[in-house]
């Protein structure tokens, strides 16, 4: 059967009576109980085993990438980022409210919450740039903002596309916190993950440039994973920004890796640091020759 058949066919029985059944045990909030005779790619309990984690893998992997490639998502700029930087307007309301209050603590935090705010800022203004950028391209060299889906830097870099009007990618993960997907992300383009392994693997298949802002272990994660496919030849070379000198000078030492011979001085060199959305753009902009 081809595959147009094949969708046809997914319109009527057996398989559509499958889902119907599915769906109306979910409406009536009726558990499922196992069924050997429903259809395999019916059967969520089957579906859920530990057993099939392997094709749980492959639609994870496959479903983003059908919808990617119909939606002519073709090139990508990564963003990363803390999930926890406000915009500057909420923060200004967190400033406002702790001054009123008169509670100290409420007021430190508040005051870093402004301070931080600015990594918020600039990633939105960086994301316009690059949308911007691409309102002017043909489709196949446009240059698609992709984050992690959640709040803080992702949110307003997503947002910073939305300015302009410009389709955004969002990969989100099913997490204790930070479940849903900002809205600033284009619908038709936010996907949820439960395998970071996987999530990971669509952030870099169509990433052309990887701009990494201030952020705690999960954008540590990614960074760290980048520099060492790029180092070890599993990924082509793409530029790798981190955006702020103050923060990344602080957190990281990695001449001391050369000074104890774990990594080669030539390494320090996959990755540069900028201080302005225009200095990560003209970086991106300088590898590629636009």
């Amino acid at each position: 059967m081809d595959s147009t058949q094949d969708i046809k066919d997914s319109t009527r029985s057996p398989l559509a009576d499958a889902w119907a059944e599915l769906q109306a045990h979910a409406d009536r909030g009726e558990p499922l109980q196992p069924d050997s005779y429903r259809l395999a790619f019916a059967d969520p309990e089957f579906l859920l085993r530990p057993e099939t984690r392997g094709i749980r893998f492959q639609l994870e992997l496959l479903k983003p990438e059908l919808a990617l490639t119909a939606a002519g998502v073709h090139s990508t700029v990564v963003v990363y980022g803390g999930a926890r930087f406000v915009a500057p307007e909420i923060a200004q309301e967190q400033l406002a409210a702790a001054q009123a209050s008169g509670d100290t603590q409420a007021l430190a935090l508040a005051e870093r919450a402004v301070r931080t705010s600015r990594y918020y800022q600039a990633s939105r203004d960086f994301a316009r740039i690059v949308a911007t950028y691409s309102l002017r391209q043909p489709q196949e060299e446009k240059l698609f903002i992709c984050t992690g889906g959640g709040p803080g830097v992702m949110e307003a870099a997503n947002r910073g596309a939305a300015d302009v009007d410009v389709p955004s990618v969002g990969l989100n993960i099913a997490l204790p916190h930070e479940q849903s997907a900002n809205p600033y992300v284009t619908p038709e383009l936010t996907f949820k993950f439960h395998y970071f392994a996987l999530r990971k693997m669509h952030f870099l298949m169509r990433a052309r440039a990887l701009v990494a802002f201030p952020g705690g272990f999960g954008t540590l994660d990614e960074l760290f994973e980048v520099l060492t496919l790029v180092q070890t030849r599993k990924a082509r070379p793409v530029p790798i920004v981190l955006f702020g000198r103050d923060y990344w000078s602080r957190l990281l030492n990695l001449d001391m890796l050369v000074d104890e011979g774990a990594i080669a001085p030539e390494d320090l060199a996959l990755y540069q640091v900028v201080d302005t959305p225009e200095e990560a753009w003209e970086v991106i902009r300088a590898f590629y020759k636009l």
